[in-house]
């Protein structure tokens, strides 16, 4: 359902320094997670970015990947059940690839804040645990942001590294012998500091979110010009800042939505690609014994039959404040976010 309207104006007299309050200047959609996991191990800021990867075979049977930015790793069942743990320190964010029939998961390692590293991963699907293939350097500075591509002419595996300052190392990742080859391949700048990112498969478009910034989109060929094309801005209106994870869904050759993290506000931004346009936003809001979400990081998208509660896809958060227990992830159906806001 879409809430009103919501029009008002500051308190006038606040005390220096107190927080304003978050004013709603475009309707603003809800919708209820059907699910939660366990709370990650350790408090305060942890759990930061999810990962999908759908069981075409028995959908229901999906996992989802969190990762616990102080401890490691965490792989959960659609019910939000721990699977299992890999122990790992300062994994960031985190995404998937199925390749040569393996699936192939990537983590931004900030363990060494001077040196980026990238942690790959396979994911035993049966056993629902993830098996370590090494951590790999990338170049000097701290990894933040993480996601994969896979380019459609020839199947080859790449990855993106956002570090904290704005640069955007791209790796190209062989997992084909018996030690995986990671290689940087090219570098590209954003002004200040960025983290979110997701490449379309389809279109080999890279988006990146800096957070006081707003949105770019880069060509993510490694042979392509480095230049970042302007998408939407923080503009307090509809994204504000900090704009945090993104996240695709597909829909034919180059169509669908593009979602975007608004952390300033607790809200969730939605793009009509290719064009980018601004459709809408929606909060996860707290119901029958899950809480809402807010000032949420990561975020994924995957669309496709996931079970009678996620009919045409499964989108998973980060929640900034689960309290009184560690930070969680919350799952919501894509189908019911598309009905809230009326998309067809």
């Amino acid at each position: 359902m879409r809430e009103a309207l919501v029009l008002a104006t500051m308190l006038a007299g606040c005390a220096a320094g107190t927080p304003r309050p978050i004013v709603d200047q475009v309707a603003v959609a809800t919708v209820t997670a059907a699910a939660e996991s366990d709370p990650v191990d350790t408090a305060a800021d942890a759990a930061d970015d999810p990962a999908i990867w759908r069981n075409s075979a028995e959908p229901a049977k999906s996992l989802v990947i969190g990762t616990d930015k102080k401890a490691g790793i965490h792989v959960y069942s659609l019910a939000g059940k721990r699977l299992s743990f890999t122990p790992a320190a300062r994994l960031n964010n985190v995404d998937l690839r199925e390749h040569g029939g393996r699936v192939i998961v990537a983590a931004s390692d900030r363990a060494d804040v001077a040196n980026a590293h990238v942690a790959l991963f396979t994911l035993d699907t049966a056993a629902a645990k993830l098996v370590p293939l090494g951590r790999y350097p990338v170049g000097p500075g701290e990894a933040y942001g993480m996601c994969l591509w896979t380019r459609a002419s020839d199947k080859a595996l790449f990855g993106f590294v956002v570090l904290k300052d704005g640069r955007i190392d791209q790796l190209s990742i062989d997992v084909s012998g018996a030690t995986p080859v990671v290689r940087t391949v090219r570098s590209m700048k954003l002004g200040t500091q960025s983290e979110g990112c997701v490449v379309d498969d389809r279109t080999g478009k890279l988006y990146v979110a800096e957070e006081d910034v707003g949105l770019w989109r880069f060509d993510a060929d490694p042979s392509a010009p480095t230049t970042a094309e302007a998408l939407p801005r923080v503009d307090s209106k509809t994204l504000f800042a900090d704009a945090e994870g993104l996240a695709l869904a597909p829909e034919g050759a180059d169509g669908g939505y593009l979602i975007a993290s608004s952390q300033g506000d607790n809200a969730y931004v939605v793009y009509r690609l290719p064009d980018v346009r601004y459709v809408g936003r929606f909060r996860i809001a707290g119901s029958a014994g899950i809480d809402a979400t807010s000032e949420t990081d990561g975020i994924e998208l995957a669309i496709g039959d996931f079970g009678p509660n996620y009919p045409e896809g499964l989108f998973v958060v980060q929640d900034g404040d689960n309290s009184p227990d560690p930070q969680n992830f919350k799952f919501a159906s894509w189908k019911t976010i598309r009905e809230a806001l009326g998309l067809k």
